[in-house]
């Protein structure tokens, strides 16, 4: 039985739903695909914890924290899972985590975005280098298989353009902006039922969407997803009427990103109006959806995964799983 300890950076939401899924189905995983996932760490910026026996202690009995490297040495971790948030400010840092993860022998599974924008080509070399693997689904949407997609079709398929909604938070608010409700309304129903951030500007903005598509991008093209140039489109109070409008005509808005072959290094972000019946049209809710052309192949769309901590912690999960059967070092 392959053995995967793992040490968890972050205590967020998506960090305790990752925890949770792994204490409840420990069982599972070790019946169904002979690999024992255990939690021997969690790790945030201001303290740290060592578990035994699934049982995480109360966090005023949790330590300073030490060196990433000390803890992965000391609880012998073969997994460092990230689920920090995607905040620029603190990009470095997410960073230098990866870096340290794979130079101390564990494979890295991140669902922060900004992780592979400002540190891409320093964590791929450093992968190739190690043999240890980066998995990123969580950082695409979620539960939605995009990056798992954009793999795929990288061997033997060209891929012209990819295109999508990625952000449950924005289609949610955009379908209650058609309804009548006032911008703070909408996020405040999405934050009720668990879809919005506590902050969220940045799916509002458009950045949210924006990283997704880059780092698709970087998969699909073998470009740097963080040099990428972005143009965004944010969803103001002024958007609600062209939505309701909308409505009338048996459309919907949708806050879509886009990218093109022709011009790799550029993602664009604007509010459109599309039919009811399209693949963006017809999604409800948080859902998202991924729209990859393949040209004289025609389009792939991938849709489905709504939004939420648990899904993050899913896609989490699934890559950590896959460590047991593919561990192919690099992004690409």
């Amino acid at each position: 039985m392959l053995v995967l300890p793992i040490v968890v950076l972050g205590y967020g939401a998506v960090s305790r739903a990752f925890i949770a899924q792994i204490i409840s189905h420990r069982a599972e995983y070790r019946s169904r695909f002979d690999v024992d996932l255990y939690v021997a760490a969690v790790r945030t910026h201001r303290a740290q914890t060592e578990i035994t026996d699934d049982t995480i202690p109360p966090r005023p009995q949790w330590s300073a924290p030490t060196s990433l490297d000390d803890l992965i040495a000391r609880v012998g971790a073969r997994v460092v899972v990230q689920a920090v948030p995607s905040v620029d400010a603190d990009a470095d840092g997410a960073v230098a985590d990866g870096v340290c993860a794979l130079r101390n022998g564990a494979h890295l599974v991140t669902a922060t975005k900004t992780t592979l924008l400002h540190g891409w080509c320093a964590l791929d070399a450093v992968s190739r280098e190690t043999g240890r693997a980066v998995k990123l689904s969580g950082t695409t949407g979620a539960m939605l298989p995009a990056a798992d997609v954009a793999r795929s079709l990288r061997n033997g398929i060209h891929v012209t353009s990819v295109s999508g909604c990625v952000n449950g938070t924005a289609t949610f608010v955009l379908d209650r902006l058609s309804d009548g409700d006032s911008l703070g309304e909408a996020v405040e129903a999405a934050r009720r039922v668990g879809i919005a951030e506590g902050d969220p500007s940045a799916d509002l903005s458009g950045r949210d969407v924006a990283m997704k598509i880059q780092i698709l991008t970087g998969l699909l093209w073998g470009r740097d997803p963080g040099a990428a140039e972005t143009i965004l489109e944010p969803i103001t109070p002024a958007i609600r009427s062209a939505a309701v409008r909308a409505k009338g005509r048996g459309q919907r808005l949708r806050q879509v990103a886009v990218a093109d072959l022709d011009i790799p290094d550029l993602v664009t972000v604007s509010i459109r109006a599309v039919t009811r019946d399209s693949p963006l049209g017809a999604l409800n809710g948080p859902e998202k959806a991924v729209i990859f052309d393949c040209g004289e192949f025609g389009p792939v769309t991938v849709t489905g995964g709504q939004s939420s901590p648990t899904g993050a912690a899913m896609a989490m999960i699934k890559d950590t799983l896959s460590l047991a059967l593919e561990t192919a070092p690099g992004l690409r």
